[in-house]
């Protein structure tokens, strides 16, 4: 695994509700990645007690604050756009052997990442296709002045390029990037209403001999 993919694994999984299975992992994610960023999150959690993390955690990841961390609602709101949206993102990761054992949305930030760190060349034309909507949520979350800013930064360094200053700059990208491809996608197609995030190999890959 790369370092780019052990970032995003890490951070996705610091990017959940810390709940007790994040507090049970912290030790194990701090031996994973040597990144700074990612490491003074950790720090910063190991601090605090579950519940007031919690809580803050609800607090910042917000839509009502414009902090949300599923990320074709930056581009789409909730409209019925949204719905492709969110199939063409579940048919990435069916092209690619994953199917969840979850509860979240396809969107949901930390399930992108796990999906990016085990299917990297994937996952950033993924994240790229997302990227304006998740330099908002970096801005907006670096403006919140949380410690999550941090766990933000480090994903979008494994990015090609620097990162937006600024939300102009940001909503340019949305401008820039390529089209996405919505032909033959029905919305709130079968499967789409997800949710927890745990990518897993399809039953059919899983039996394919390594």
């Amino acid at each position: 695994m790369t370092p780019d993919a052990v970032v995003r694994l890490v951070a996705g999984r610091l990017l959940h509700y810390p709940d007790e299975r994040l507090y049970a992992d912290l030790d194990r994610l701090h031996e994973a990645t040597d990144h700074p960023l990612l490491r003074e999150f950790i720090a910063h959690a190991r601090v605090r007690r579950p519940l007031d993390l919690a809580a803050h955690y609800t607090n910042v990841f917000d839509t009502r604050n414009r902090r949300c961390l599923y990320l074709t609602w930056w581009s789409d709101g909730d409209t019925r756009n949204r719905g492709l949206s969110l199939v063409r993102v579940k048919r990435v990761y069916r092209e690619h052997g994953l199917e969840f054992a979850s509860q979240e949305l396809p969107d949901f930030l930390p399930v992108m990442l796990e999906f990016a760190a085990r299917e990297e060349e994937a996952g950033t034309a993924l994240l790229e296709e997302h990227r304006a909507g998740l330099e908002l949520l970096r801005l907006a979350v670096t403006d919140a002045e949380t410690p999550y800013a941090r766990v933000l930064e480090a994903v979008c360094g494994t990015l090609p390029g620097p990162s937006p200053k600024t939300r102009a700059e940001a909503k340019a990208l949305a401008r820039s990037g390529p089209p996405r491809e919505t032909v033959g996608l029905e919305p709130f197609g079968p499967g789409v209403d997800l949710p927890w995030p745990a990518a897993r190999q399809s039953a059919a890959q899983e039996r394919t001999p390594a």
